[in-house]
């Protein structure tokens, strides 16, 4: 009798903590911007979640080079091809939703605190400056991953 609870108690314990290893992993994947310009990669780096470009609807300018990071305010990034950067960094998972990351746009050149929360299988990705309160939400839609 006291082997098959303590069995028990143990098989409940052991699934909880999968249970909360997983949580957050819904993040993973592929993802279509609002604005159907861009592919992101969300992937794990340790304990954290970062996103890079992996797909651009327009890759290069009409010269037929690859499309830079020319507004970077770093002069030395500025020569770095948009496909591949890092847009998402450092995002932890807490009370159902992935925060105290960072979101750069590139297409101002522009760092933003930023909060992502998972809703009906899309993301409600939120930029602000300060508060929560100050910025714009973008809803990114789960695609095919990009090889």
């Amino acid at each position: 009798m006291i082997k098959s609870v303590l069995l028990s108690v143990i098989t409940v314990i052991t699934f909880n903590i999968h249970a909360q290893t997983l949580k957050g992993e819904e993040l993973l994947g592929t993802w279509l911007v609002g604005n159907s310009k861009a592919k992101i990669k969300i992937y794990k780096n340790g304990s954290k979640f970062n996103g890079k470009i992996v797909w651009l609807k327009e890759p290069t300018y009409s010269d037929g080079t690859a499309k830079i990071d020319k507004n970077n305010p770093d002069a030395a990034k500025q020569k770095q091809p948009l496909l591949g950067l890092d847009l998402l960094k450092d995002f932890v998972f807490e009370d159902n939703h992935w925060d105290n990351g960072t979101i750069y746009d590139p297409e101002n050149g522009k760092t933003y605190k930023c909060k992502i929360t998972y809703r009906d299988g899309k993301l409600d990705v939120r930029g602000y400056i300060g508060f929560t309160l100050i910025g714009r939400t973008d809803v990114w839609f789960r695609c095919s991953d990009v090889k």
